[in-house]
C-alpha cells in the first residue's frame, strides 16, 4: 500500500529537513553589481540599475560615490526600494562615479558590516569593492592573512580582497588589483571604485556573468542586461572570462593577466538566476528555458490534460513543454507577490496552510484533470510535497511532476546558497523515493545532456564541459581549498542589532 505524503516524510530520516519556510526549499541567489563611470547623478542611475537586479539579493543594498575627492557611502538591510528611492539618501550619495551592489548572505552573517560595497582607505588612496560570487579559498587566505597582522572587520570573503590589495608592494593601484585576483580562488565577478577609475573583474573560468553597457558615451558595469534595460543602456559585450576592464576619462581599457581557459559560465543563471528577461552570453534566458521544456518534453512524453508551472519559476519551461506537447498550458496555481518570508505564523495550524499564503490552487483549471507540473528544480523537496498535495486537494486525478533541470546532487561553493549534501533530496534518495516523498503519480528530470541540448550543444562534453555544472554532475570546475582544508572556524563572535 501506498503511504501518503505525511505518513511518508514521517518516516524519512532526520536529515530530510522539513520545513514551513518555503523560501528555504529554494536555491539563493548570489549578488548583483553595477557600476556606472562619469555619469550625472551616478547614484541615481546606480539606484535603478540595483532595482532590476533584486532578484539576484534581497537581503541588504548599498551604493558608494566618488564626488570631488570623496568617498560617500549608504548600505542598508532590507530591499533596495526601502532604501535608495528616497531622494534623501541619494543626496546623501554625490558624484558621477559609483558603484552597487545588492546582496543575499552566500558567505558572512546578514549584518550591516557585511554589506557591500566594502571600502578601504589605501596609501593609494580610497577603493571600494563589491563582489558576485565565492571564493573557494577565502578562509584559508583569511586565516594567513590574520597571521601576518591583518584586522578583519567583517566575515565577507569579499573583505580578503581589499587586504589583499592593501598589502601589495606594486605601485599601481590597477597591478596591486591584479596581485590580489592572482591569490584567489572560485568564481567572482567585481566592480571597484577609485578617485579616477571604475574597474571590473571576472574570474578565469567566467562563472559568474558581468556585461558592458553604454548610455550618452559613458559606460556601465553590471551583472545582467536587465539592469542596463531599465536605466536606456546599450549592451556592448560581456566582460571575458579572466578579463579585467579599467573606465576611466581616457575610455575603456581591456586587460587580460590571466592564461586562457576555455569560458565555463555557470549553468544555472539560465535554469534559475538570471531575470527572463536578461541575455547571458547572447542566450535570451526566456528561449533557453523554454527550450529546456520542450527537450523535457521530447524525454518524457506523459498522457495529461494540462500543463501547469510552479510560479514563477517553473513559466517558461512549462509553456515550452505545452508548445512540444500539445497538451494545453494554464495558470493553475496563482501566486501571492505580497506575501514575505517574515509573515507571523503563531499556531500550528495556520504553519500548516502556510504554502496557501504563497501559492492558491486555480480549481477551476486543475480539477478532474490530469496534471502534469513543472518546476525548475528540487532542492529539499518540501515545498514540492505542498504543492502536489494542493493540486490533489483542488481535485486533480493525477499529478505528475517534471523538473526542467537534472537533479541537484551536489553543493555549490561559487555562490549559491545550497544546502549541505545530506540535505539534498537527490543525493540521498532515488528517482522512486523522491516519488513518494513528495507524493506525485511520477517524477522526472532532464537529462544532463537534454539542458546541454537545450543551451545548444550537442552534449555535455566531459573532458572540457562547457558549462558549470557541478550541482548535477559533481564536476567542480576549480580547487575547494577552504573544504579540503577543513578551514571551518567560527570567523566571528560580535553579535550586531540589526
Amino acid at each position: 500500500m501506498t503511504e501518503s505524503p505525511a505518513e511518508y516524510e514521517r518516516s524519512l530520516p532526520s536529515e530530510i529537513e522539513t520545513t514551513d519556510d518555503l523560501d528555504g526549499d529554494r536555491l539563493r541567489e548570489y549578488c548583483g553589481v553595477f557600476g556606472v563611470f562619469d555619469f550625472p547623478d551616478a547614484a541615481a542611475i546606480t539606484a535603478l540599475g540595483l532595482h532590476a537586479l533584486q532578484h539576484r539579493g534581497q537581503e541588504a543594498a548599498g551604493i558608494v560615490t566618488f564626488d570631488n575627492g570623496r568617498f560617500h557611502g549608504e548600505r542598508r538591510l532590507g530591499l533596495v526600494g526601502d532604501h535608495f528611492s528616497k531622494e534623501s539618501t541619494i543626496k546623501r550619495l554625490p558624484g558621477v562615479a559609483a558603484i552597487g551592489h545588492v546582496r543575499y548572505a552566500t558567505t558572512g552573517e546578514t549584518m550591516l558590516r557585511n554589506v557591500q560595497p566594502l571600502f578601504a582607505e589605501l596609501n593609494t588612496g580610497g577603493f571600494a569593492v563589491a563582489h558576485n560570487g565565492n571564493l573557494t579559498n577565502a578562509q584559508t587566505l583569511r586565516r594567513e592573512l590574520i597571521q601576518e597582522g591583518a584586522i578583519f572587520q567583517s566575515t565577507s570573503d569579499t573583505e580578503v580582497i581589499l587586504h589583499l590589495v592593501a598589502r601589495s608592494r606594486k605601485t599601481q593601484l590597477v597591478d596591486r588589483f591584479i596581485e590580489a585576483l592572482r591569490s584567489i580562488e572560485g568564481a567572482y565577478s567585481l566592480v571597484a571604485l577609485t578617485n579616477k577609475k571604475l574597474i571590473g573583474a571576472r574570474d578565469p573560468l567566467g562563472i559568474r556573468p558581468l556585461v558592458i553597457g553604454e548610455l550618452d558615451g559613458k559606460y556601465i558595469l553590471a551583472s545582467e542586461t536587465c539592469a542596463l534595460d531599465i536605466i536606456g543602456a546599450r549592451f556592448v559585450r560581456d566582460v571575458k572570462n579572466g578579463e579585467i576592464v579599467v573606465i576611466s576619462e581616457n575610455g575603456l581599457e581591456s586587460l587580460e593577466p590571466f592564461p586562457p581557459q576555455p569560458m565555463r559560465p555557470c549553468i544555472f543563471e539560465y535554469i534559475y538566476f538570471a531575470r527572463p528577461d536578461s541575455v547571458v552570453h547572447g542566450r535570451p534566458v526566456y528561449e533557453v528555458r523554454k527550450a529546456m521544456g520542450r527537450e523535457l518534453a521530447r524525454e518524457r512524453r506523459i498522457f495529461a490534460d494540462v500543463v501547469v508551472p510552479v510560479p514563477d519559476s517553473g513559466v517558461p519551461a512549462a509553456l515550452g513543454y505545452s508548445q512540444q506537447s500539445g497538451i494545453p498550458f494554464e495558470l493553475g496555481i496563482i501566486r501571492n507577490h505580497y506575501v514575505g518570508r517574515t509573515f507571523i505564523q503563531p499556531t500550528q495550524s495556520v504553519r500548516e496552510v502556510g504554502v496557501r499564503m504563497k501559492h492558491s490552487a486555480n480549481r477551476c483549471v486543475v480539477e478532474g484533470k490530469r496534471v502534469i507540473l513543472i518546476d525548475d528544480s528540487i532542492v529539499r523537496g518540501t515545498t514540492s510535497v505542498k504543492i502536489v498535495q494542493m493540486m490533489r486537494d483542488a481535485g486533480a486525478t493525477e499529478v505528475h511532476f517534471l523538473i526542467s533541470s537534472p537533479p541537484i546532487t551536489n553543493p555549490d561553493y561559487y555562490g549559491i546558497d545550497t544546502p549541505q549534501k545530506e540535505k539534498l533530496l537527490a543525493a540521498t534518495h532515488s528517482i522512486e523515493e523522491m516519488r513518494e516523498y513528495i507524493g506525485c503519480d511520477s517524477l522526472s528530470f532532464l537529462s544532463v545532456d537534454g539542458i546541454y541540448r537545450a543551451m545548444g550543444e550537442e552534449r555535455r562534453d566531459p573532458i572540457r564541459p562547457q558549462f558549470t555544472d557541478h550541482c548535477f554532475t559533481g564536476d567542480y570546475p576549480t580547487a575547494l581549498t577552504d573544504l579540503a582544508g577543513e578551514n571551518r572556524a567560527q570567523l566571528s563572535l560580535l553579535a550586531e542589532a540589526s
